[in-house]
């Protein structure tokens, strides 16, 4: 039998946590025997709060042994900000008596913080792969689904834990075992680790030329150092005539346009997605001051960036 923990931090997507804990539960249903036993962990009170207002109760992880043998960190919202000295301590004391650590979507951004993710790849939803980069340090952090390395797990949020979860299931219990847990979960095909957390550019946008695509995907990544147009031009392998003439055709639109589109709508999942202030949000989308900012997102959005947050935030 395996004890695994989850510390669950307030704010913590309801769906990642259903999608780690329900294969385990079904695993233990179709074993007719426990083989995994879970705890729900909190940092300090006796219960947590899902993105969704509901609520789990939970063992502070003062009061919670230290018989683990996996310890998840199941964090939303924005884990850059959390501040949980106690939380890394505990881990810390947990990865000398040999626990692995995991983290889902914005558990691994905690775990790296801490440093806990040293010499070890690992993933974190899309959402934060900028935050990573930002810490520096030499993070392995790998563009995957999930990623297994040795006594660290991490993966996306979403229904990411579903996939990973079928890989830990199968590793420890065989293929067939785990394939009757998918299909109770009509997941007939569990995805590999290397599987994209994002849609192509092709699936969002639809068919398009390479030229297009390529200048698409340098926007998408260049959103706070923002490209000339005969860079993007020249880095699609067209002339910048060429390529403009190829976005006004397909999306009845200029090339600049289509990439401020792209920088506002990031700024209105950053707004969405975290706390970070509006002036910040500015400048990590490319706007030279918040004034011009402001300006395109009401003329983008038909309201304020104030407002926009006010409707949309807190959010997992």
């Amino acid at each position: 039998m395996k004890r695994i923990g989850f510390v669950l931090v307030d704010g913590h997507a309801l769906m990642s946590t259903a999608a780690a804990l329900e294969p385990l539960r079904a695993a233990n249903l179709f074993a007719g025997k426990t083989v995994y036993e879970t705890e729900i962990l909190s940092t300090s009170k006796s219960q947590v709060v899902s993105s969704l207002g509901s609520t789990f109760a939970a063992t502070p992880i003062s009061r919670a042994g230290s018989d683990f043998d996996i310890v998840f960190v199941v964090a939303g919202g924005n884990p850059v900000q959390l501040h949980e000295p106690a939380l890394i301590s505990w881990l810390r004391r947990a990865t000398e008596r040999g626990t692995a650590l995991g983290g889902i979507s914005g558990g691994g951004v905690l775990l790296a913080k801490a440093g806990l993710m040293e010499n070890r790849r690992f993933t974190v939803h899309w959402h934060h792969y900028e935050d990573i980069e930002r810490m520096g340090r030499g993070l392995l952090m790998e563009r995957r689904l999930f990623v297994i390395d040795r006594d660290r797990y991490t993966c996306a949020g979403g229904i990411a834990p579903l996939d990973m979860m079928h890989a830990i299931i199968t590793r420890e219990h065989g293929t067939e075992f785990a394939n009757r847990i998918g299909d109770w979960f009509i997941q007939p095909e569990a995805r590999t680790p290397t599987a994209p957390q994002k849609s192509s550019i092709q699936a969002r946008y639809g068919p398009l030329t390479r030229p297009l695509s390529s200048a698409l995907a340098l926007m998408e990544s260049h959103v706070a150092d923002q490209l000339s147009p005969l860079q993007l031009a020249s880095l699609s392998g067209l002339s910048t005539r060429q390529l403009q003439r190829q976005f006004q055709e397909r999306f009845k639109t200029s090339m600049m346009e289509m990439y401020r589109t792209v920088r506002l709508n990031k700024a209105m999942d950053l707004l969405r997605q975290t706390a970070m202030p509006i002036a910040d949000i500015a400048h990590a989308t490319g706007f030279s001051n918040q004034t011009h900012f402001s300006a395109s997102f009401r003329k983008q959005f038909g309201m304020t960036a104030r407002t926009a947050r006010k409707a949309l935030y807190p959010a997992s």
